[in-house]
């Protein structure tokens, strides 16, 4: 079996709580979905299918193509299972492998020793079928196998991707509290810009929101700043099948005329180190930079856009009374300059959020690593409009 050409189910994992947007993203590029779940969502292909999921998604973590489902009571029937497998049909000869594992099993107190059993069973194999014993590490820059096993349910999967894809790849220097890429372009996705009108970020830090809004307006994809997947260490492995995909990457950036995407902080370093990640990102051009307080931001009057401002939210930085400060002048920034757009604040912190002093219209749920947050969306009317009966009008 060709496993390049042969398909088999796919699960397709993400941080918590983006599988929705996965799903779009994954819907989008021609496959049909199955069931979807906070941390990822399932479909069929091939490892070829694969190597296209890879390049392209931006919310996804890994694509793990399936390759056998059977039950195992302890980690020894876990190696019964896999020693028989013919793992010298995927790995090549001589091969890299790395293990990594989700388990949840009454005999296992430390998931290491399941991917111990894991790697024996696969070392033992090619010993015998080959006389040669494969290299392995903790390092995912060859192949890599993953192991799922919920009680007696076991399933082994090829992990296509390696490390993970959250990480766009683009991003030299952090900044101290930057979101994860995937988390940044899942909250731009759940948001109603039209991806043309004009796109404004204060309180940008190292410049994640406003590169990746710029990445997806212009439909460059996460696979343009990466060389390295695990699928390219795997037998049978055709090189052109991934140059094809790569070379679409290119051919499927688009021109936005006109389009405006305004990224500040008041923080000079914050701002040098945000352009050189635009620059490294190829959206440079595309963002105007500017060091100032946010409120002194510029919105651009006349058009419909977008504000989103990710502030502080004193889970690790910011003194909470300053940051309540902050929140309401937040509140009276989009009330007074942004009428026509629509506005999204992300934050950790739903009591801070209180000062903005603006009913949010809608309200996505997000984690920021481990902590629980909420895009919060709000309409921003231009001039006054007409309230029906018993409503107050605030903004």
């Amino acid at each position: 079996m060709n496993l390049f050409t042969s398909k088999a189910d796919v699960v397709i994992t993400c941080p918590k709580r983006l599988g929705t947007y996965l799903e779009q993203e994954v819907t989008e590029l021609g496959f049909t979905t199955g069931k979807t779940f906070l941390t990822g969502v399932c479909t069929q292909g091939t490892i070829n299918d694969c190597i296209k999921l890879n390049l392209n998604l931006r919310c996804a973590s890994q694509v793990l193509y399936s390759l056998k489902k059977f039950e195992a009571r302890n980690a020894d029937e876990i190696y019964e299972h896999l020693v028989n497998y013919a793992w010298e049909d995927i790995l090549p000869d001589p091969g890299y492998f790395s293990i990594t594992s989700n388990v949840n099993n009454p005999t296992i107190n430390n998931s290491m020793f399941a991917n111990l059993r894991v790697k024996d069973a696969i070392v033992d194999r090619l010993r015998e079928k080959r006389g040669t014993r494969p290299s392995t590490g903790a390092a995912l820059s060859g192949a890599v196998f993953n192991l799922f096993w919920e009680n007696d349910a076991a399933e082994v999967f090829i992990d296509t991707s390696g490390p993970s894809l959250a990480r766009h790849g683009y991003r030299k220097i952090p900044g101290q509290a930057p979101m994860l890429e995937a988390l940044a372009a899942a909250t731009i996705l759940a948001t109603k810009w039209d991806r043309t009108s004009a796109f404004v970020n204060p309180m940008c830090g190292s410049g994640t929101i406003a590169i990746e809004a710029a990445m997806i307006a212009t439909n460059r994809r996460p696979g343009l700043f990466r060389t390295n997947y695990a699928f390219m260490h795997l037998q049978g492995y055709d090189e052109s099948v991934y140059l094809q995909e790569d070379a679409l990457l290119e051919t499927q950036i688009i021109d936005v005329p006109g389009l405006r995407i305004i990224a500040t902080d008041y923080s000079e370093r914050a701002i040098e180190n945000a352009k050189k990640n635009a620059v490294a990102a190829g959206v440079a051009n595309l963002i105007e930079f500017a060091v100032c307080d946010f409120a002194d931001s510029e919105v651009p009057a006349g058009v419909p856009g977008m504000f989103y401002v990710n502030p502080e939210y004193g889970e690790r930085l910011g003194d909470i009374r300053e940051l309540e400060e902050t929140y309401s002048r937040i509140g009276d920034f989009m009330k007074k300059k942004c009428g026509g757009y629509h506005g999204y604040v992300f934050t950790g912190n739903l009591d801070l959020a209180k000062k903005i002093g603006l009913k949010a219209s809608r309200r996505f749920e997000f984690y920021n690593s481990t902590i629980d947050c909420r895009l919060l969306e709000y309409e921003l009317y231009s001039g006054s409009r007409t309230a029906p009966k018993g409503e107050v009008i605030t903004n």
